[in-house]
């Protein structure tokens, strides 16, 4: 694999992309950055994860309390290969930080995070640690993003987090109504997987249940659009989000959380297609 230079891509990688819908890029992360992410994030794992190491766990935004974590999700050879991608310039607007591997049926990251125009949402996922078949690696269906975009409402499916498990029988009948084979992400330490919005994917099996799988994920919007949330939209009604960008600097202050009566209030008024509450 050809490592990017300052995150230059290669045309050669610009255009896989595009075709198969990710891309694998060396970005010479320091390797001892890495390390302090897995040792500083391990105590934030749920008590059930450290009762049971097989159970499920992951910690989303961890970069607010761990600035190895902030680092890593802006990481300026990542952002400059994501605009060479997307033409735009990339925004992290949230991280998770797995020990094991997810697990996850199919799905495509479109049903949860989407723009107004269109597909201009990326994940990077960072392996923390060698990836390999048996310790639960990644699963993706290369060019599978070239498909439409399904919402829940395309299966027929009423929009909620409580329909969601229907959401992905739909899709794996998807899958094999498109006679779509799945890859495997293996990955060295270090190693970034960038991959399109409307890729599917999930988590393979861990066939080796006393190893461990640590894995960063950082998600991305683009400048100059609108964000919402199409599993809590319909077509007439987007659920719009009112991203916090993770900052380039550690030097930054958090907003206040709302009271719990102004957060309803606010999600009430987006469900009801009213914009600008934030």
């Amino acid at each position: 694999m050809k490592a990017a230079v300052d995150g230059q891509l290669s045309e050669d990688q610009i255009a896989s992309f595009h075709e198969r819908g990710y891309i694998v890029v060396d970005f010479s992360l320091d390797q001892e950055m890495l390390d302090q992410i897995v040792e500083k994030v391990y105590p934030l794992y749920d008590e059930a994860y450290h009762q049971n190491p097989q159970a499920p766990a992951r910690v989303q935004d961890a970069w607010k309390t761990i600035d190895e974590v902030r680092r890593l999700a802006t990481d300026s050879r990542i952002a400059v290969a994501l605009e060479q991608l997307l033409k735009r310039k990339p925004l992290p607007f949230q991280t998770l930080n797995f020990p094991i591997g997810t697990r996850q049926h199919t799905h495509s990251d479109s049903v949860h995070f989407s723009t107004i125009p269109k597909g201009f949402m990326a994940g990077v996922w960072v392996a923390l640690e060698d990836i390999d078949e048996n310790n639960g690696p990644l699963s993706y269906y290369p060019g599978s993003h070239k498909l439409r975009e399904y919402s829940m409402q395309d299966f027929n499916i009423e929009p909620g987090v409580g329909n969601y498990q229907e959401y992905e029988e739909c899709i794996q009948q998807l899958v094999d109504d498109e006679g779509l084979k799945p890859e495997l992400g293996l990955l060295k330490k270090g190693e970034a997987l960038i991959w399109h919005a409307n890729l599917l994917h999930g988590g393979a099996a861990q066939e080796d249940l006393s190893r461990t799988r640590h894995s960063q994920v950082t998600h991305f919007y683009f400048e100059g659009c609108q964000y919402y949330t199409p599993m809590e939209s319909t077509e007439d009604k987007p659920r719009f989000r009112h991203p916090y960008w993770i900052p380039n600097t550690p030097d930054f202050k958090l907003p206040e959380d709302r009271p719990f009566p102004i957060r309803v209030l606010i999600r009430v008024l987006n469900r009801l297609g009213i914009r600008g509450a934030s």
